[in-house]
């Protein structure tokens, strides 16, 4: 099974492959026809994220997706959003806030936090999103969930959160002029990130739990 050319820019670069084999997922087209070798194969079934790349400026699990489906398209792996020369602002704060330990999803966290950046400025709304006209991408839960696509089995979490929260409040409150506007920090929501650590509640999730203590009491007496 193949089809007869296919036409890829990753990382800026243009790539054409002949009579590549329709089967072959975008993971693999990066790791073993290119040698790019940014992105991971974790789990192999789009559970960990590892694999995590950007296609037209979106995240999507590569190991899930078949080249074919992308001719034209951009892509952009780890290594097209910074080398350790020119590292980007996320990649600074990943650094700074020492946000990875052994480093295998380090590669698909950074490209998924990218597009939560770009995701955030367009006022995209997320499963815990109280408010669906106004979001507040800024909130640690809002992050936290946003980013659950990403397993980091060292547990690095609570670094991870500090560091895109970091690059958000700089792009998103500092350049935009917001801060006051809607959106309330990650520290000004008293929801410190520290040790072992999961997201407080969102007032999302906290109105579906006091609607279900509502219709379960009074059921015995």
């Amino acid at each position: 099974m193949s089809m007869s050319t296919l036409t890829l820019t990753i990382n800026g670069e243009e790539h054409r492959f002949e009579n590549l084999d329709t089967r072959t997922t975008i993971l693999d087209l990066c790791r073993q026809h290119l040698h790019i070798t940014g992105p991971k194969k974790g789990c192999d079934h789009g559970q960990c994220g590892a694999c995590t790349i950007l296609i037209n400026g979106e995240r999507i699990n590569s190991c899930l997706t078949l080249a074919v489906m992308h001719d034209g398209d951009e892509i952009t792996t780890i290594e097209g959003i910074g080398m350790p020369e020119s590292l980007s602002d996320l990649q600074q704060a990943f650094k700074d806030h020492d946000a990875f330990q052994c480093g295998y999803c380090t590669p698909g966290q950074i490209c998924s936090a990218t597009a939560l950046i770009n995701e955030v400025k367009q006022n995209w709304p997320s499963y815990v999103t109280s408010d669906l006209k106004n979001p507040n991408g800024l909130l640690v839960q809002e992050i936290a969930e946003r980013m659950s696509g990403n397993i980091c089995r060292c547990s690095a979490y609570p670094n991870i959160i500090d560091a895109i929260s970091q690059v958000l409040e700089n792009e998103v409150v500092n350049q935009s002029g917001q801060s006051g506007a809607g959106h309330s920090t990650m520290q000004g929501n008293g929801s410190a990130v520290t040790g072992i650590w999961s997201p407080p509640p969102s007032q999302t999730q906290l109105g579906k739990q006091a609607n279900k203590n509502t219709s379960t009491a009074g059921g015995r007496s």
